[in-house]
Parts: C-alpha cells; sequence; structure tokens
C-alpha cells in the first residue's frame, strides 16, 4: 500500500478510526465506534437522519471498496464501517435511550455474526464495498424491526 493522505485517510474511515485494528472483535469494536455517530444522527429531525443515514451507506461503499483494495482480501477483518452503517440502520427511527442502545447493539451483533437469510447469499452475490456493506444494512433493517416489535410489545415506546 502507498503511503499517501488520501489512503491513509480511507484506512481510517475504513477501519471506524482504527477501531477494527483492535484485539479480539473488530465488528463488535466497530459497532461500538458508532456510538458517537449515533448520538449526532439522533439529535436531527428524522427526514435529516434518513439523509445522513443515506449518505452514510454511500460513503461507506465506497471506502470499504478501497478498504479492500489497500487491506487487501475480500472484507479484511479490520474494515468495521460497515459494521457502522449497519448499525446506524439499526437505530433510525427509535429513540434514543440506554435500553434501546444496549439491546440494539447486541440484537445487531447477534443477527450480524449469525447472518440469517438472505444475508450470507448477499454476501456471495455482491462484489467490493456493496457486498461489504450490504450485510451489514440487511442485519441492521433485522434489528430494526425485531426491536421495535420487541418495544412496542412491551410499551417501551
Amino acid at each position: 500500500m502507498e503511503r499517501t493522505r488520501r489512503n491513509d485517510l480511507i484506512v481510517f474511515l475504513a477501519t471506524g478510526c482504527f477501531s477494527g485494528f483492535l484485539p479480539g472483535m473488530p465488528g463488535t469494536w466497530g459497532t461500538f465506534a458508532a456510538i458517537p455517530l449515533i448520538i449526532l444522527v439522533h439529535r436531527q429531525p428524522p427526514r435529516v437522519q434518513v439523509v445522513a443515514v443515506g449518505l452514510f451507506f454511500l460513503i461507506a461503499v465506497w471506502v470499504a471498496g478501497r478498504g479492500e483494495n489497500l487491506l487487501g482480501g475480500r472484507d479484511p477483518r479490520p474494515i468495521v464501517i460497515d459494521e457502522m452503517c449497519g448499525f446506524l440502520v439499526s437505530l433510525l427511527w427509535l429513540p434514543l435511550t440506554p435500553l434501546t442502545l444496549i439491546a440494539g447493539f447486541l440484537l445487531f451483533r447477534f443477527l450480524d455474526i449469525m447472518k440469517p437469510p438472505p444475508i450470507r447469499s448477499l454476501e456471495r452475490r455482491l462484489r467490493g464495498g456493496l457486498a461489504v456493506v450490504m450485510d451489514d444494512v440487511v442485519a441492521g433493517i433485522y434489528t430494526a424491526i425485531l426491536l421495535r416489535l420487541v418495544l412496542t410489545s412491551f410499551g417501551l415506546i
């Protein structure tokens, strides 16, 4: 990898401010690194939240694709911008409370690791940055639906 400012920035973003290089569980660290971004997005009106998450998705696809080239291989473990994007999707339009944040975090990590259908097939069918990010976005959609159902059924939202 040629060291340039642009490449260094791409690696910084792709690895969630280098959280993807932390030992053990890079996806979990990357999901955790998304929390400040989630707080920032949730302070915005609902329409702005959707636009922000949509823009983040587009940026994440581009950055993840470039990150694959720089870090080598298909979906290298240090790339965690996809987990950040998926976790953002998980909490979109839900009230941001300690309960939703913790439950969303745990449920998203579980679904991201287990990869229920059609998540695993998305990884195989798609290529580049879209393949890296899309499986986490679908895990985020599953998380959002399940979390809303559970919270609503217990009268918490």
